[in-house]
């Protein structure tokens, strides 16, 4: 199935503090990041990609066109996807991602705008945070083609044409054709090694037959 890039806009991170942001050791656990979309219509999310950068956990959530009079609403469409299985490990932290519509809690249908929740409970990493962020709608169908009548019914196979009416039995030709061969061999078998003439008759030439040549 073919597929289209969705042009984006990424907003900046906002940064949700862990601990007193008044001491150095409060730091960012939970980082936010909203994807709109200015120039594409309401559309059906297919694919994300994107590659990771020491995020732990990824939440999605999105907001999706609705009736008329009706405000749109935020919708947890992915909850807490492990992207590094040992946040504190390197393992997973810089592999690049692809997450599908079937792999949604919710319809992906008429997408306005989403929100990346990003968190990393580890405090061995300085930063994180996903890059390089693509998003998919499903391409345009591929025309039908259509194939020669020729090609939808194929011509069944040729029948082999059948044997002249009048012409002999095979089988009969074969076999006197095995007695001529016997017989031929019986006659070469019993020549005698004589030289005959070849206009002599009985040790006398015949006027009649030299007059001729």
């Amino acid at each position: 199935m073919s597929r289209v890039s969705v042009p984006c806009h990424v907003k900046g991170t906002v940064a949700l503090q862990v601990g007193d942001v008044r001491t150095s050791h409060g730091r960012p656990g939970v980082l936010v990041i909203d994807v709109t979309f200015p120039s594409a219509a309401p559309f059906e999310l297919q694919e994300i990609m994107f590659k990771n950068y020491y995020t732990a956990f990824l939440s999605i959530r999105v907001r999706q066109h609705t009736a008329m009079h009706t405000p749109a609403k935020w919708v947890t469409c992915l909850r807490n996807y492990c992207l590094m299985p040992d946040p504190h490990s390197e393992e997973g932290a810089q592999e690049y991602v692809s997450l599908f519509k079937h792999q949604m809690l919710c319809d992906m249908a008429r997408v306005l705008e989403l929100r990346l929740i990003l968190r990393q409970p580890s405090p061995l990493w300085l930063s994180f945070t996903v890059e390089e962020l693509q998003f998919y709608q499903q391409g345009p169908k591929s025309p039908s083609v259509a194939f020669p009548k020729w090609l939808s019914h194929p011509v069944p196979c040729e029948q082999p044409t059948p044997l002249l009416e009048g012409l002999p039995d095979p089988g009969r030709v074969s076999s006197e054709v095995q007695q001529m061969w016997a017989l031929t061999e019986m006659i070469r078998a019993s020549q005698t090694s004589t030289r005959i003439g070849r206009f002599d008759v009985d040790g006398c030439y015949d006027l009649n037959l030299l007059s001729y040549t």
